[in-house]
Protein backbone atom coordinates (compact mmCIF):
# COMPACT_ATOMS: atom_id res chain seq x y z
CA UNK A 1 0.00 0.00 0.00
CA UNK A 2 1.13 3.31 -1.05
CA UNK A 3 3.10 5.54 1.67
CA UNK A 4 3.62 2.14 4.32
CA UNK A 5 6.17 -0.64 4.31
CA UNK A 6 4.24 -3.81 4.06
CA UNK A 7 5.15 -3.94 8.10
CA UNK A 8 4.15 -1.31 9.18
CA UNK A 9 0.24 -1.27 7.82
CA UNK A 10 -1.68 -1.36 10.88
CA UNK A 11 -3.90 -3.80 11.40
CA UNK A 12 -7.17 -2.48 10.79
CA UNK A 13 -6.01 -1.32 7.07
CA UNK A 14 -5.30 -4.68 6.79
CA UNK A 15 -8.74 -5.85 7.84
CA UNK A 16 -10.07 -3.12 6.68
CA UNK A 17 -12.30 -2.64 9.66
CA UNK A 18 -12.52 0.47 11.35
CA UNK A 19 -9.68 1.17 14.19
CA UNK A 20 -12.64 0.75 16.94
CA UNK A 21 -13.82 -2.61 15.34
CA UNK A 22 -9.66 -3.93 15.99
CA UNK A 23 -9.59 -3.20 19.87
CA UNK A 24 -10.55 -6.43 21.60
CA UNK A 25 -13.87 -6.34 23.23
CA UNK A 26 -13.78 -7.05 27.19
CA UNK A 27 -16.68 -9.39 26.54
CA UNK A 28 -14.98 -12.21 24.40
CA UNK A 29 -12.41 -12.53 27.28
CA UNK A 30 -14.98 -12.90 29.89
CA UNK A 31 -16.08 -16.63 31.17
CA UNK A 32 -19.37 -17.59 29.37
CA UNK A 33 -21.98 -19.10 32.07
CA UNK A 34 -23.00 -22.82 30.65
CA UNK A 35 -26.82 -22.13 30.03
CA UNK A 36 -28.99 -24.93 32.16
CA UNK A 37 -31.30 -27.06 29.85
CA UNK A 38 -33.18 -28.89 32.53
CA UNK A 39 -33.40 -27.93 36.49
CA UNK A 40 -32.75 -31.30 38.75
CA UNK A 41 -33.52 -32.57 41.99
CA UNK A 42 -36.68 -30.38 42.48
CA UNK A 43 -39.46 -32.38 45.24
CA UNK A 44 -42.36 -33.93 42.73
CA UNK A 45 -45.59 -35.23 44.39
CA UNK A 46 -46.57 -38.74 44.22
CA UNK A 47 -49.52 -40.25 44.70
CA UNK A 48 -49.33 -41.93 48.30
CA UNK A 49 -48.07 -38.42 49.24
CA UNK A 50 -51.55 -37.21 48.25
CA UNK A 51 -53.02 -40.03 49.50
CA UNK A 52 -51.14 -38.97 52.86
CA UNK A 53 -52.33 -35.54 52.80
CA UNK A 54 -56.05 -36.29 51.73
CA UNK A 55 -56.58 -38.96 54.62
CA UNK A 56 -55.39 -36.38 57.40
CA UNK A 57 -57.69 -33.64 55.67
CA UNK A 58 -60.35 -35.90 55.83
CA UNK A 59 -59.61 -37.17 59.39
CA UNK A 60 -59.79 -33.55 60.47
CA UNK A 61 -63.10 -33.29 58.75
CA UNK A 62 -64.54 -35.81 60.37
CA UNK A 63 -63.42 -34.58 63.80
CA UNK A 64 -65.04 -31.16 63.30
CA UNK A 65 -68.47 -32.80 62.02
CA UNK A 66 -68.25 -31.20 58.44
CA UNK A 67 -68.05 -33.60 55.57
CA UNK A 68 -65.98 -31.86 52.66
CA UNK A 69 -64.71 -32.50 49.18
CA UNK A 70 -60.91 -32.55 49.55
CA UNK A 71 -58.79 -32.16 46.14
CA UNK A 72 -54.90 -32.46 46.19
CA UNK A 73 -52.88 -31.73 42.99
CA UNK A 74 -49.26 -31.54 41.69
CA UNK A 75 -47.08 -28.17 40.93
CA UNK A 76 -48.82 -27.70 37.77
CA UNK A 77 -52.20 -27.83 39.30
CA UNK A 78 -53.30 -31.42 37.53
CA UNK A 79 -55.58 -33.78 40.23
CA UNK A 80 -53.88 -36.28 41.52
CA UNK A 81 -56.35 -37.59 44.63
CA UNK A 82 -60.12 -36.20 45.18
CA UNK A 83 -62.36 -37.53 48.10
CA UNK A 84 -66.24 -36.48 48.69
CA UNK A 85 -66.93 -37.64 52.17
CA UNK A 86 -70.66 -39.19 52.60
CA UNK A 87 -73.36 -35.87 52.82
CA UNK A 88 -70.31 -33.29 51.03
CA UNK A 89 -72.06 -30.70 49.27
CA UNK A 90 -72.66 -32.09 45.49
CA UNK A 91 -72.14 -28.16 44.19
CA UNK A 92 -68.51 -27.96 46.19
CA UNK A 93 -66.88 -30.56 43.77
CA UNK A 94 -65.50 -28.03 41.28
CA UNK A 95 -64.43 -25.71 43.72
CA UNK A 96 -62.37 -28.07 45.70
CA UNK A 97 -61.03 -28.38 42.79
CA UNK A 98 -60.35 -25.27 41.53
CA UNK A 99 -59.34 -23.94 44.99
CA UNK A 100 -56.49 -26.56 44.81
CA UNK A 101 -55.71 -25.48 41.15
CA UNK A 102 -55.46 -21.79 42.15
CA UNK A 103 -53.11 -22.27 45.03
CA UNK A 104 -51.16 -24.87 42.95
CA UNK A 105 -50.45 -22.69 39.96
CA UNK A 106 -50.37 -18.92 41.82
CA UNK A 107 -48.07 -20.46 44.92
CA UNK A 108 -50.29 -18.73 47.07
CA UNK A 109 -53.45 -19.60 48.96
CA UNK A 110 -56.90 -18.55 47.92
CA UNK A 111 -57.90 -16.47 50.88
CA UNK A 112 -54.91 -14.11 49.75
CA UNK A 113 -57.08 -13.20 46.61
CA UNK A 114 -60.34 -12.64 48.92
CA UNK A 115 -58.26 -9.22 50.30
CA UNK A 116 -56.96 -8.12 46.84
CA UNK A 117 -59.99 -9.45 44.40
CA UNK A 118 -63.11 -8.00 45.80
CA UNK A 119 -64.98 -4.77 43.62
CA UNK A 120 -62.22 -2.00 43.70
CA UNK A 121 -59.12 -3.94 44.50
CA UNK A 122 -56.47 -4.49 42.26
CA UNK A 123 -57.06 -7.77 41.27
CA UNK A 124 -60.88 -7.26 40.78
CA UNK A 125 -61.63 -9.82 37.99
CA UNK A 126 -59.22 -12.51 38.34
CA UNK A 127 -61.59 -14.58 39.39
CA UNK A 128 -63.02 -14.90 35.58
CA UNK A 129 -59.78 -15.71 34.13
CA UNK A 130 -58.56 -19.38 33.47
CA UNK A 131 -62.31 -20.39 32.37
CA UNK A 132 -63.73 -19.43 36.01
CA UNK A 133 -60.99 -21.93 37.51
CA UNK A 134 -59.84 -18.78 39.64
CA UNK A 135 -60.72 -18.99 42.93
CA UNK A 136 -60.64 -15.94 45.52
CA UNK A 137 -62.40 -17.92 48.41
CA UNK A 138 -60.14 -19.56 51.37
CA UNK A 139 -59.88 -22.89 50.98
CA UNK A 140 -56.69 -23.66 48.71
CA UNK A 141 -52.89 -23.89 49.98
CA UNK A 142 -50.19 -24.19 48.25
CA UNK A 143 -47.94 -27.42 48.88
CA UNK A 144 -44.64 -25.99 49.98
CA UNK A 145 -41.71 -28.62 50.97
CA UNK A 146 -38.03 -27.02 51.51
CA UNK A 147 -39.40 -23.55 50.34
CA UNK A 148 -40.41 -24.94 46.91
CA UNK A 149 -44.08 -25.46 45.97
CA UNK A 150 -44.70 -29.12 45.14
CA UNK A 151 -49.19 -28.83 44.73
CA UNK A 152 -52.08 -27.46 46.29
CA UNK A 153 -54.57 -28.57 48.03
CA UNK A 154 -58.71 -27.60 47.97
CA UNK A 155 -61.36 -27.95 50.48
CA UNK A 156 -64.90 -27.20 50.43
CA UNK A 157 -68.45 -27.60 51.94
CA UNK A 158 -67.63 -25.82 55.22
CA UNK A 159 -66.77 -22.24 56.10
CA UNK A 160 -64.50 -20.94 54.74
CA UNK A 161 -62.28 -20.73 58.01
CA UNK A 162 -63.30 -24.93 58.51
CA UNK A 163 -62.14 -25.03 55.03
CA UNK A 164 -58.35 -23.27 55.53
CA UNK A 165 -58.46 -25.85 58.88
CA UNK A 166 -59.07 -29.08 56.98
CA UNK A 167 -56.50 -28.38 53.94
CA UNK A 168 -53.80 -26.81 56.67
CA UNK A 169 -54.10 -30.26 58.22
CA UNK A 170 -53.56 -31.91 55.15
CA UNK A 171 -50.11 -30.48 54.72
CA UNK A 172 -49.24 -30.70 58.06
CA UNK A 173 -49.49 -34.41 58.05
CA UNK A 174 -47.02 -35.04 55.13
CA UNK A 175 -44.20 -32.47 56.89
CA UNK A 176 -44.65 -34.36 60.18
CA UNK A 177 -44.57 -37.33 57.87
CA UNK A 178 -41.21 -35.96 56.04
CA UNK A 179 -39.65 -34.80 59.89
CA UNK A 180 -36.72 -32.28 58.40
CA UNK A 181 -37.94 -30.66 55.55
CA UNK A 182 -38.63 -33.16 52.84
CA UNK A 183 -34.40 -34.08 52.75
CA UNK A 184 -35.82 -37.66 54.00
CA UNK A 185 -37.83 -37.85 51.27
CA UNK A 186 -34.64 -37.83 48.82
CA UNK A 187 -31.98 -39.50 50.94
CA UNK A 188 -32.39 -42.96 51.00
CA UNK A 189 -32.08 -44.36 55.15
CA UNK A 190 -28.77 -46.15 55.43
CA UNK A 191 -30.09 -49.49 56.19
CA UNK A 192 -31.88 -49.46 52.53
CA UNK A 193 -28.51 -48.69 51.64
CA UNK A 194 -27.04 -51.36 53.54
CA UNK A 195 -29.43 -53.93 51.82
CA UNK A 196 -29.18 -52.63 48.37
CA UNK A 197 -25.50 -52.67 48.37
CA UNK A 198 -25.24 -56.33 49.62
CA UNK A 199 -27.97 -57.65 46.68
CA UNK A 200 -25.56 -56.11 44.28
CA UNK A 201 -22.61 -58.13 46.35
CA UNK A 202 -24.69 -61.37 46.21
CA UNK A 203 -25.78 -60.27 42.23
CA UNK A 204 -22.10 -60.64 41.14
CA UNK A 205 -21.40 -63.89 43.34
Amino acid sequence: MPGYLDGDIPNFVRSGRPAAASRSDPRDTMPTQRPTFVTRAVPRMTLQGARLIMAAAARRAAAMGVAMDIAVVDDGGHLLAFNRMDGAKLSSVDIAISKAWTAACTRRPTHDYAEIAGPGKPAFGIHVSNGGRFMIVGGGLPITLGGVVIGGIGCSSGTVQQDRDVAAAGIRALQQRLGDGGRAAARPSARRTARGAGARRRARH
